[in-house]
């Protein structure tokens, strides 16, 4: 089964129209929707904005319906001159940038586990590779590389430009790291697909508004061609 946790509705109304016979279960306020898609099993999520929610998601996801894969997919801000909107990062990795125990000699990102401490969290390489390949031919630069999550919405550009220079991050959104957190922490294979709504030159909160359904559309476009891969 294939597990896709989106934050907005946007981002998972294309690929409910596609499922088959779905069923929809509440669990913790959250709607899962499971059914067939290209003939293989999804469930998908819209979790919400936030790590938290994310989390909780991810977590339900995992024990409810064991996932062979799950994949955060979604839009998210742009950390690099190089990548304009409707561009797309595909992670290899990701950090949690707003986590700071600076004061306790740590540095920044670090999560402490139970028996290590690590910033980076991996991603899943074959199916990162695979994702990477179903955002060609969409007209889109395409990139690997770490995708950053916090609690926040990042508009100025020093704080864009902070983030880069600090985890060598290609994009800044508010999930992915958590969900890779949570999947880590269950040794499930995990995925972050990011098309850019807002770049370093427009960057506000009304530009997100503008371009956050191109981003979305680029997005759920991708996920289609990876679930009907063999």
């Amino acid at each position: 089964m294939i597990g896709i946790i989106c934050a907005l509705k946007i981002e998972v109304e294309g690929l409910k129209a596609l499922m088959e016979n779905p069923e929809v279960t509440e669990k913790a306020g959250l709607e899962f929707t499971s059914g067939k898609i290209s003939d293989k099993d999804v469930v998908l999520l819209e979790c919400g904005v936030g790590k938290v929610n994310a989390a909780v998601g991810t977590q339900i996801m995992i024990d409810s319906y064991k996932p062979d894969v799950i994949i955060n997919s979604g839009i998210a801000g742009s950390l690099s001159k190089d990548l304009i909107i409707g561009d797309i990062v595909v992670a290899t990795d990701c950090v949690e940038h707003d986590i700071n125990c600076t004061a306790l000699d740590e540095p920044r990102g670090q999560i402490w586990f139970r028996d290590e401490k690590r910033i980076n969290i991996p991603a899943d390489e074959e199916v990162a590779k695979k994702l990477a390949e179903c955002c060609q031919n969409l007209g889109s630069t395409v990139r690997k590389g770490t995708v950053a999550t916090g609690d926040m919405f990042i508009t100025y550009v020093r704080q864009r430009e902070a983030i880069a220079y600090e985890f060598g991050a290609l994009c800044c959104e508010m999930e992915g790291g958590a969900v890779g957190h949570t999947c880590y922490m269950n040794k499930v294979p995990f995925a972050i697909l990011r098309s850019i709504s807002d770049d370093l030159k427009f960057n506000k909160a009304e530009n997100y508004e503008e371009f956050s359904q191109l981003a979305a559309d680029k997005s759920v476009k991708a996920i289609k061609k990876f679930i009907s891969m063999d």
